[in-house]
């Protein structure tokens, strides 16, 4: 067996001290670029492989050191209308709820700067940051309305974004799997016993999660009968702007009497707020008129059976990202993006009875 090939060795073939290697091999600013891609070229070249045991093993000492330091901190960077109003969406509230639990456990401590306060443009932030020796950003709760690059110094940031926007630039993101959330829904809307499943949300709303809702429906349609396709209702009405506390309009009365009656729908999908006040209305009442799944449920009651989106869940996910990042000195924007996708879990609820009988296997019959 061939011996390992350490750092020490790197450092022989390279002519410079180990620590340089050490340095070199985390990506560390402090050396030029052109020393670490050399250095990092001759390793690769020579067959060095860091040693993960090893490395387990210095982070156990570091965390039994008991050196006491002042949490880092991370930006958590928004662009919406109001400073605070991407908080009256649950999603977006989640997220950073989830993301200032999990900062704390990895030694970070989170800072909310808004794009929009007075004075404060894309420089401004980027010259605070650098002052203030913040290496980490999370961008989030950025409303598709003020979509533009943003022009921050990446050279020297780490960055995720949570969600589909700012469009540019291209950053890693995390966020909800939309389009699985969606087809699990439907998937256990079939398995209940509904072959007629209709879909209602705004447009704005789709558009919001890059249109992975309707693709994710139209996708599991496919598996439907012909004469069970019926058509998504997407309602035009500006979400965004709206003060309402889900920051959303009801699907107009109308347009939604008109479509049931055409297409005869047995189970309904929908975000609970713009879909279920009208139905009272309509005098159909859930379940005994017409079934409902919620793709956004929030109150795990047993009332209403969805799919519970993880929120928090993402945003922890993207301080981990941060930290990984970070640790390995990566900065800048990458060549290739990645997108991690966090998955929603069902929950069954009244809303969603079984239309049909368990089979006789799974009672224990014949």
């Amino acid at each position: 067996m061939n011996p390992r090939i350490t750092q020490a060795d790197v450092a022989k073939e390279a002519g410079v001290h180990s620590t340089t290697v050490s340095l070199a091999l985390r990506n560390h600013p402090s050396l030029p670029i052109e020393t670490r891609q050399r250095i990092q070229a001759l390793a690769e070249k020579i067959g060095y492989r860091p040693d993960p045991d090893l490395r387990s093993l210095m982070s156990y000492r570091r965390s039994m050191s008991g050196e006491k330091k002042h949490p880092s901190t991370l930006a958590y960077v928004t662009n919406w209308h109001s400073k605070m109003g991407w908080k009256q969406w649950p999603a977006h509230a989640q997220f950073y709820e989830g993301a200032g639990k999990r900062a704390p456990q990895l030694g970070y401590q989170l800072e909310h700067f808004w794009l929009g306060e007075p004075g404060l443009s894309d420089q401004r932030l980027g010259d605070i940051l650098v002052a203030r020796g913040i290496q980490g950003a999370i961008i989030a709760s950025y409303s598709p309305d003020f979509d533009r690059p943003l022009q921050l110094d990446w050279t020297r940031l780490s960055a995720v974004k949570i969600g589909f926007f700012p469009s540019k630039p291209k950053l890693h993101t995390i966020t909800n799997d939309q389009s699985a959330i969606i087809r699990l829904a439907m998937r256990r809307a079939k398995e209940a016993g509904y072959r007629r499943i209709g879909f209602v949300l705004p447009q704005e709303f789709d558009e919001f999660v890059d249109l992975a809702w309707s693709a994710g429906f139209l996708a599991e349609q496919q598996k439907a009968a012909p004469d069970d396709r019926i058509p998504i209702l997407r309602y035009p009405t500006p979400i965004a702007s709206s003060a309402a506390p889900y920051c959303g309009d009801l699907v107009p009365r109308r347009t939604l009497e008109d479509w049931l009656q055409a297409y005869k729908p047995e189970v309904l999908i929908s975000w609970g707020p713009f879909l279920l006040p009208r139905l009272r209305e309509l005098g159909l009442s859930v379940p005994s008129d017409i079934a409902y799944a919620d793709v956004f449920l929030e109150d795990t009651n047993d009332s209403l059976a969805g799919v519970h989106q993880n929120c928090q869940r993402v945003g922890a996910c993207a301080v981990e990202a941060i930290a990984d990042q970070i640790e390995h000195h990566v900065v800048g924007i990458q060549t290739v993006s990645k997108t991690t996708l966090i998955e929603g879990t069902w929950i069954d609820g009244a809303s969603l009875p079984r239309r049909v009988p368990m089979a006789m296997s799974s009672l224990g019959g014949p």
